[in-house]
């Protein structure tokens, strides 16, 4: 047991405080101030509750934290959080991922110029803040081009743009996203910043991986299924050749390297286009859509553990990439915009041998939006099978047997 050692965990689940007391760690909690169902915040030995993007409130509660626990080690999850905890580290002396490295994973154009100075890669980006910019970029570039937010995510004004007729409509609607309070998630992820990028073609993949001392462990390829940019699905294995299995590999190690990362998890999004891999955004974090519990059922590693107990050395290194032990897939829940008059299905979906999980994430009265990123979306269905194909074929077939009943509302 390490109950000498402390850790402070900004966001995220619950889930992760129950993993590091499993490894005798006390913890710190940081956390946004939002409702929690009783008992979510027992394992930690302190909460506290306050908006983190707050830099300048944060960080006073957080030196006073430092002070009575002594935690030595900051981790989180989550987007919003991980240029606080590198802020952290910076201005308390402790080790793990600075500020600068973190800014290059949450900011696009700043990954975008450092890769270009290193010369992993040049993919055409830079900021833009007005049409005739967007415009411009594209004269220089060519058509199709993509616009999207520049530390946004979960697809969120992310928009392809094909002609320079459609520059003014699609700048327009992506500003409009700016002060949007009504959005979902909005107050946790607001659109501010916009960069333009060449369009990459290509099938898209994620790679979820963990880097030990500056060693970048892969252990897993992640296949999407998508309608434009909005993530539809999720499968492992992804179903790649030999050949492109090992250039993903070999890319994603020297983009980790690359970018500055040492220590943690890691969750890479890409495309294989036809000049090879091209990464569309990194992250020093879990990825997001139950990717990180598709893993744990196809793999046996649980990222969330690795996260909070690799900083003190309380979990081994993965030698090498393991092996799967079979193949999941995720499908996602949509309905038609309106109001939530009934849920059909969910009750017999849920006794199938073959799901992991369904979560429905409306309910009667609830009213839903149109599908116009990830957050839109009305739920998800996990599954394992003994293939990857399979898994995918029953995902979409159970989900197909989910059927939010909606009415104009």
């Amino acid at each position: 047991m390490r109950m000498n050692d402390a850790l402070l965990v900004i966001g995220g689940r619950p889930q992760a405080l129950s993993k590091a007391k499993e490894l005798g760690l006390r913890v710190v909690w940081l956390q946004q101030k939002k409702p929690l169902l009783r008992g979510q915040a027992d394992p930690a030995d302190a909460v506290i509750m306050l908006n983190y993007r707050d830099w300048d409130a944060a960080l006073p509660l957080v030196r006073a934290a430092h002070e009575t626990f002594g935690f030595t080690r900051v981790v989180s999850l989550v987007d919003q959080a991980m240029e606080l905890v590198g802020r952290i580290n910076d201005e308390l002396g402790l080790p793990g991922t600075s500020e600068a490295v973190a800014h290059r994973f949450n900011d696009k154009s700043a990954m975008r110029a450092w890769l270009r100075a290193t010369g992993f890669e040049d993919v055409a980006a830079e900021p833009v803040g007005d049409a005739d910019a967007l415009r411009r970029f594209g004269a220089r570039h060519g058509f199709p081009l993509v616009l999207k937010p520049a530390d946004g995510t979960a697809s969120r004004g992310v928009v392809r743009i094909d002609s320079a007729d459609d520059v003014e409509p699609a700048w327009r609607a992506a500003a409009a996203l700016r002060d949007r309070a009504d959005l979902p998630f909005a107050a946790y992820y607001p659109v501010s910043e916009f960069v333009a990028e060449e369009y990459l073609d290509g099938a898209e993949y994620s790679v979820e991986a963990f880097s030990f001392d500056g060693r970048h462990s892969v252990i897993a390829i992640t296949g999407k299924s998508q309608d434009g940019f909005i993530e539809m699905g999720h499968a492992q294995p992804a179903m790649v050749t030999a050949e492109d299995d090992r250039a993903i590999v070999a890319y994603v190690t020297g983009f980790l390297d690359a970018m500055g990362l040492r220590d943690g998890v890691s969750h890479t999004e890409l495309r294989m286009t036809s000049r090879g891999p091209r990464v569309i955004e990194g992250h020093n974090r879990v990825a997001g859509g139950r990717v990180m519990d598709l893993v744990e059922a196809v793999y046996g590693i649980d990222l969330e553990r690795y996260t909070v107990g690799w900083p003190f050395r309380l979990v081994p290194e993965l030698p090498a990439r393991p092996s799967a032990r079979g193949a999941g897939a995720v499908r996602f829940l949509t309905a038609e915009p309106g109001t939530v008059a009934a849920i059909e299905g969910a009750e017999e979906v849920r006794t199938h041998p073959g799901v992991l999980d369904l979560e429905i994430d409306v309910a009667p009265g609830d009213v839903v939006p149109a599908v116009t990123d990830n957050f839109c979306r009305s739920g998800e269905v996990l599954v394992t099978a003994g293939d990857t194909a399979a898994a995918v074929g029953l995902a979409e077939s159970l989900a197909r047997e989910v059927r939010i009943v909606t009415k104009e509302a």
